[in-house]
């Protein structure tokens, strides 16, 4: 046994030698998604994941870029086995409620939302995350809730006039126009042709 232990070393470098070769060779994922070329970048991440399936990087790239492409029950398949790895990886987590968001399972998606605020309060999605929670609030009638989330959300992120006239909306909903109004207004410096925002104005201010 002991002869052929220098012949299996060798092969066993080999193999590994091949492996870096390969890895070397293959695009980088990031920058595919980052380029845009979504489905290229689901190629190279499968492939990563085959040679490494606790890449908690391949799973991130590979559920952004189904997200990208529409292909929201293959981001929540792949999420949900990354969570497997780790249940704390924040990216993860936002891509999974986000596949829930897109596909309508909103209780589901606002629990994975609610998970990435806590596990990355000042996360670069954050703001985003605030925002789609406000949404859902508002699918589900929840429009305190809904207020609450969204008023996060444009502190966070001020300048998006659809923030605001959504979060107009949540107020007109739940009983409060004037601040309702204050929303819309905001809305429109930001955006004076955004016509949901000048139609709400008019609806609590006439």
């Amino acid at each position: 046994m002991r002869r052929f232990r220098p012949a299996i070393l060798a092969l066993a470098y080999l193999a590994g030698v091949t492996a870096v070769a390969l890895a070397q060779d293959r695009p980088d994922a990031l920058e595919l998604y980052r380029q845009g070329r979504y489905e290229q970048a689901v190629d190279v991440t499968l492939q990563e994941l085959q040679d490494n399936p606790a890449n908690l990087d391949s799973y991130t790239v590979l559920g952004w870029s189904l997200l990208a492409l529409d292909r929201y029950e293959e981001a929540l398949e792949y999420g949900l086995q990354g969570l497997q790895v780790s249940r704390f990886d924040h990216r993860i987590v936002n891509i999974v409620g986000e596949a829930h968001y897109r596909l309508g399972h909103y209780k589901e998606a606002l629990q994975y939302m609610q998970n990435y605020a806590a596990l990355a309060p000042t996360g670069s999605l954050i703001d985003e995350v605030y925002y789609v929670m406000g949404e859902i609030h508002i699918r589900l009638e929840e429009y305190h809730h809904a207020d609450i989330a969204l008023t996060t959300a444009v502190y966070l992120n001020a300048s998006r006039a659809q923030w605001w006239a959504r979060l107009g909306y949540a107020r007109e909903m739940a009983g409060s126009p004037e601040y309702a109004a204050d929303a819309y207004r905001q809305a429109l410096q930001r955006n004076p042709a955004l016509i949901e925002a000048q139609r709400g104005l008019d609806r609590v201010a006439g």
